[in-house]
């Protein structure tokens, strides 16, 4: 059966991607940067997180009311977001086409990496589908349709070129250390980042791994590996409820209006 984003991307695993999309996301400088002066995710990730499903989860499965109303909530967000460039920048700007054409292609590439991790490779037509899916995240805000490569080999093409441009900094390995080393953590951070660090770590590419400085070892993939092929066994046979309970929540607070 051909399964596209609003079947596939009910799936809660996908989360398990969240903090390698993140760190893809601000290797980009256009995007780091102004994350750096402009957000404060690392001390409120639950709440970045929920702001992105949330958007997510609308413009797959929600109403026109909805969609309108997290884009009003995402602009609002960005508006402040940009600078021009000078000595201390190169500039950035939210509204940037190819800066949120960035932002999606992590989104999508990450999907696609933790679930085919979960579920195996998806064969052509429900690729095909979930790939010319993921263009509405970008489109349901100001990125031109055309910017989406035309096809998966054009956006194979794009992401490889673009991987090799990316390169942490000092400015976006702060954000990233913020974010996974939190001060004074809670007590749900003390148990869960550990693991999210390590997922994390074994998502990126190696380059972006030793960039911000994450720990890694032969070891260490030995038991990604490990971890992945249990979780592969394990989530598929839970109940759809708990698979898909981060979409029912965050469609069940977002307001029809």
């Amino acid at each position: 059966m051909v399964r596209g984003l609003a079947d596939m991307g009910a799936e809660g695993v996908l989360l398990a991607g969240a903090g390698r999309a993140i760190l893809l996301q601000i290797a980009n400088p256009a995007v780091g940067h102004g994350v750096a002066e402009h957000s404060n995710f690392a001390e409120r990730p639950l709440d970045r997180l929920r702001a992105t499903l949330t958007y997510v989860y609308a413009v797959v499965y929600g109403t026109e009311e909805q969609v309108a109303a997290v884009r009003r909530r995402v602009n609002r967000a960005h508006g402040p977001v940009r600078r021009k460039p000078d000595a201390r920048s190169a500039g950035y700007d939210a509204f940037d086409a190819q800066s949120q054409l960035w932002v999606v292609a992590t989104l999508y590439d990450t999907a696609v990496t933790v679930y085919e991790r979960i579920y195996g490779t998806l064969d052509d037509d429900a690729a095909d589908l979930m790939y010319r899916d993921y263009v509405r995240l970008g489109t349901a805000l100001q990125l031109p349709a055309e910017l989406w490569p035309a096809d998966r080999e054009a956006f194979g093409s794009y992401w490889k070129t673009s991987l090799e441009g990316l390169e942490a900094d000092d400015v976006t390995s702060h954000v990233a250390r913020s974010l996974l080393y939190p001060e004074d953590p809670l007590l749900w951070q003390r148990l869960a980042m550990p693991l999210a660090r390590f997922i994390t770590a074994g998502l990126l590419p190696d380059k972006l791994r030793r960039g911000f400085g994450l720990p890694w070892s032969e070891r260490h993939g030995r038991w990604f590996d490990r971890t992945m092929r249990w979780s592969a066994v394990v989530y598929p046979r839970l109940p759809r409820r708990v698979r898909h309970w981060p979409k029912n929540y965050c469609l069940g607070r977002l307001s029809p209006a």
